[in-house]
């Protein structure tokens, strides 16, 4: 190899070590925030930053269907492409024609707590990965059974899916709000029941006894009927929902079908890989360097 061939190689072997170190540090703090996140079960979540487990569910009714093959989950993700191209040596070039992502809640459960997932912007790591291949943009049949169907047709199917019943963990911001509906629309209805009354709803409010309710008289009403709506709201049972979503500080939000264990696991295996390809291309830029200077 010339000088100059040296020189681009260790050019090329800085540029893949930095990919590496980006990698490492990234995955690093990922598994840095699960490992520092305890472990909670859904009825004694706190507010913030969690990590739980539970079995996915639909959040209503029954799972959703996966776009592409019909089958029942409670997240998908597809991506359809059309051959363009084949060369020489048989290879395919193929480009995007359609993709998605569902971004409905869904319910994670746990004994007898639940919570929902909202999987908008999440690193989801799908139960179940589809490849396959059809002559139309869309298939007409679902995935054969083979894990890996044979290349006949001008369009590839990639379709991931969260099968419901699923066992996850999920690690990402935990929220809970009360459900109270519509205030105005409550003041309304009360506004309403007591007009149905107008004998007691004058002797209430008309002050200056003049047989109507003025201005004043009527936004005392209001206030009234707003009190009273506030005092059935705290003496009621109210819902509470609760969801995990992207944290808005940054830190990663990962839903997978494994293990708390085996998650974390997984992400310090990739955080050392990418140390190691990124300590093999500074080695291999020393050597380049060394050979380009003699």
């Amino acid at each position: 190899m010339t000088p100059q061939g040296d020189e681009v190689l260790a050019g090329v072997a800085v540029v893949f070590a930095a990919v590496g170190l980006y990698g490492f540090l990234t995955r690093l703090r990922r598994d840095r925030a699960i490992d520092d996140t305890p472990l909670m079960h859904l009825r004694s979540a706190a507010q913030g930053y969690v990590k739980v487990v539970g079995r996915a569910q639909a959040a209503e009714g029954s799972p959703t269907a996966a776009p592409l093959s019909g089958r029942p989950c409670v997240w998908w993700k597809f991506l359809v492409e059309r051959q363009v191209a084949t060369d020489d040596k048989g290879r395919r070039t193929w480009v995007n024609v359609e993709q998605a992502t569902s971004v409905e809640p869904f319910a994670l459960v746990e004994d007898d707590a639940q919570c929902l997932v909202g999987p908008v912007q999440a690193d989801v790591t799908p139960s179940v990965v589809n490849v396959w291949y059809g002559n139309l943009p869309r298939p007409t049949a679902p995935p054969p059974p083979k894990v890996r169907s044979p290349v006949t047709g001008s369009y590839r199917y990639t379709e991931q899916i969260l099968a419901a019943d699923a066992q996850l963990c999920v690690v990402g911001d935990f929220r809970s709000h009360s459900e109270t509906g519509d205030v105005s629309s409550a003041i309304a209805a009360k506004l309403h029941e007591w007009k149905q009354d107008q004998r007691a709803l004058l002797a209430r409010f008309d002050t200056d006894h003049d047989g109507g309710l003025n201005a004043a008289e009527w936004e005392a009403a209001r206030a009234a009927a707003a009190k009273e709506c506030e005092a059935q709201n705290l003496s009621s049972n109210i819902a509470r929902v609760s969801i995990i979503t992207k944290p808005t500080d940054g830190k990663p939000f990962i839903i997978a079908p494994l293990t708390p264990e085996r998650l974390e696991r997984r992400e310090r295996f990739y955080a050392w890989g990418y140390f190691a390809f990124g300590f093999a291309c500074i080695l291999v830029c020393a050597w380049a360097l060394s050979r380009a200077l003699a």
